[in-house]
Formats: structure tokens, sequence, C-alpha cells
């Protein structure tokens, strides 16, 4: 059972809701794009339901909410680091069922993976979801393939019908934002993709021989190391770490963290000049045989989501989804 009620009301609710938290929601940044007169849609805080995305994919994914592209882990002096002070609003955030599964991912990556990273538990702790529905498949998704396209992880879930907004809360903390008696009980159900035109199969007895296969090697010319299939994908997590040196003091300054990926040049070089994986080709497979197999091993589910970003974003037409189904061809070629 939920509820509806029209957009102005919801609204007004938001607008009550802001006090307490930032939200945020996918919006079309027109003008914005990669090239000139084109747009993007990405993750920005919003005011209104009006402004959010339902009908498009966000170029973007929500992982910059909660993994800030530069986030400053501390400021230093001769004497001592002091740590940022964190906004204490609590964070919303309007997303759908893949990226609900991407940000498990995150979780175990960075709370369940021998350490808990401080950072990032300081931010996600804030977090409610806010389920989008899918009601069909966008292009180069495959979520259903990968068992993301449906979830019942979510805080609240909201659909817009013309002038109305239809509400699934499960939390009690953001049902007390509504006004009840301004609600109109009724049956909601979230909109999930049962579907997607390109699927993906996995071998079951995939394994290491596959680094010996001769499919990565198209990589090596094909791919040109620019790394947006890893800054879209909501499941990358690789970054580095730079200081910043005041210019009047180089004993004061901040440390900070940055997105990085395994696909850009120097991004595994080691000191004394040793590099791993300096071809590209090998880049390529870390990064797949990461997704759909190493991962696995460790946490019991696939790395990869299926949104489809990866294919959507990359510059020579590059498919993961394809790379994955070669996996099949190139088993039965190193069995």
């Amino acid at each position: 059972m939920g509820f509806k009620l029209n957009i102005k009301k919801f609204d007004e609710q938001l607008e009550t809701l802001r006090q307490e938290y930032k939200v945020y929601a996918p919006v079309k940044l027109t003008g914005k794009g990669t090239f000139a007169d084109t747009d993007t849609i990405r993750y920005e805080e919003i005011k209104s339901i009006r402004e959010i995305e339902f009908d498009a994919k966000s170029s973007f994914s929500p992982k910059e909410i909660v993994i800030p592209i530069t986030q400053t882990l501390f400021y230093f002096t001769e004497d001592n680091c002091i740590e940022p002070k964190c906004d204490e609003k609590k964070i919303l955030i309007f997303l759908r069922s893949c990226d609900i599964h991407a940000m498990k991912r995150l979780d175990e990556v960075f709370l369940r993976n021998g350490n808990e990273d401080y950072y990032y538990k300081n931010l996600k702790d804030k977090v409610k979801f806010v389920l989008m529905g899918c009601s069909e498949s966008f292009e180069n998704c495959f979520c259903v393939s990968m068992g993301s396209n449906s979830t019942e992880e979510y805080d609240m879930y909201t659909k817009i019908n013309d002038d109305e907004v239809f509400i699934d809360c499960k939390s009690e903390e953001l049902m007390n934002y509504f006004k009840i008696d301004e609600l109109e009980s009724v049956e909601v159900e979230p909109e999930f993709v049962l579907f997607n035109e390109i699927k993906v199969t996995i071998p079951k007895n995939l394994d290491q021989r596959i680094f010996k296969s001769k499919m990565w090697d198209e990589y090596s010319n094909r791919c040109i190391a620019c790394g947006r299939c890893n800054f879209v994908c909501g499941t990358c997590t690789c970054f580095t770490m730079q200081d910043v040196f005041s210019k009047d003091n180089k004993n004061v300054g901040e440390r900070r963290r940055i997105w990085s990926s395994c696909h850009v040049d120097g991004f595994s070089d080691m000191a004394g000049g040793h590099g791993f994986r300096k071809d590209k080709k090998d880049r390529m497979r870390f990064k797949v045989m990461h997704k759909v197999y190493d991962f696995k091993k460790r946490a019991g589910y696939h790395m990869c989501i299926g949104c489809g970003r990866c294919d959507d974003i990359c510059p020579e037409y590059i498919s993961f989804a394809c790379c994955v189904n070669k996996l099949n061809e190139a088993m039965n070629e190193v069995e």
C-alpha cells in the first residue's frame, strides 16, 4: 500500500525535508555535455521533483555523492593534523535499482574489506535512498543479466504520473515529513525492467587461464586509456592521493583523495620505474576480470551491475557487454 499527492504538495514536503537533508537526483544539464551544444544528465542538488530526469539514464552514477571526486582527508601544519568539518545535513538520493545495487558493491569495498573506510562511512551513514522505477530498458543496459534490475533495499519509491506523485515509503523517519491528512491511499508497485535487448552470459568455468587468450589483443589498439569507463561506472573505486602544499609554507597543506583509473597511464607504476599492466590490453583484462571474476570470489556476487554507462561513454565504442560475452569463446580456446 502507498499513497499519492499532487506535485505542489510533494514539493512543499520536500522543502521541509531539505532543512535536514541534502537532496540529490539526476538532472539534465543543458549545454554541459561532452561536445558543443550537447546535454548531460548527472547528479545535482534539487529543490523540486520536477527537476528530476525520470525518463533517461544518467550519464554519471550517484557514487560521486558518497565518494567525492576530490575529497580533503585532513589539513596539516608543522605541528598537527586537522580533520575538515563535516556537513551535518543528512543525504537523500533519488536513484535506480542498478545504482542501489552499486552502493552495495561500494559498501563491500569500503566497509567489509578488512577495515572500514572512515571517510566513506561518515557519508554513507547519512544516506537514504529514493528508488526511481524503470518502465523500460535504456540503451546498453544489461541489468537483468546481472540481477540488478530489481531491489527491495530502498527507503522510499516515487513515480510521477501527470501532476501526481505516487509514493511507497518504508522509512518512518521520511514518513514523518508528510502530512497524513493530505495523503490519498493507493496501491503503489515499483516498476522494474524485466527484459534488456542486451544479454550477457558469464562462463561458469571462467578462471585465470583466460589471461592467455588472444581476445585481449584488440584492446591494445582500440583502447586509448582515457579512463572514462571507470569514472562513470557505479562500482569502480580506484583513487590516488595528492598532497597540496601552501605557497607560503611548504610544511602546511592538505591531503586529498582523488578518483583515478586502472586504465590510465601510470596508475600501476611503482617506485623504481616498474609498472604493472603497461599494455592497454592488460588493463582491459584486469578490469573485466575484476568485475566478473575476482570480486565474486570474495563477495559472492559480481561487481558489474549492468548499467551500461561504460558502453555509453566510450569514445572508441568499446562494449563491455560484448567483451564479457567473448569470454565464453575464449574459455573454449584456452580449454
